[in-house]
């Protein structure tokens, strides 16, 4: 599971086409701490450019991306995965904070991530045939 998360050209298969989102980085990228990927997209037809740093990498059990440009004041990203039972837990945690404020923040960037997240539980689900369950907590 760790792979296949670990691998920028999976990214597409497994975001929304609403977002056009495309990796312009050349693939394969070599995953490691420091490696630059570099996307665009469009949120809301408004075009994207968005850079991120792997800022942690360690397989099997983690790495986290964080923005260097983008759409978001803060954006870091951590992906964890724990083996359970015949499986493993993948879970996503996300701090971030967004231009516009509090009323941008409820009424389009929680709703965006919200469905963002549950499509790829979706795709996750049907790539690889299993069970899902998941959570979405606000930590503000």
């Amino acid at each position: 599971m760790f792979n296949f998360f670990a691998d920028a050209g999976n990214l597409e298969t497994i975001t929304p086409e609403w977002l056009h989102f495309r990796v312009e980085t050349e693939l394969p990228i070599k995953m490691e701490g420091g490696a630059l990927i570099d996307y665009r997209l469009k949120l809301h037809w408004i075009p994207i450019r968005w850079r991120t740093e792997i800022s942690l990498y360690e397989p099997p059990f983690r790495f986290v991306d964080r923005q260097i440009r983008g759409p978001y004041r803060v954006w870091e990203h951590t992906h964890t995965f724990e083996e359970k039972g015949n499986g493993t837990l993948v879970c996503d945690s996300v701090n971030f904070s967004s231009p516009g404020g509090p009323l941008i923040k409820k009424l389009l960037v929680i709703p965006d991530l919200q469905r963002i997240f549950e499509y790829r539980l979706a795709h996750l689900a049907e790539i690889f045939e299993m069970n899902s369950a998941h959570g979405y907590r606000d930590a503000d």
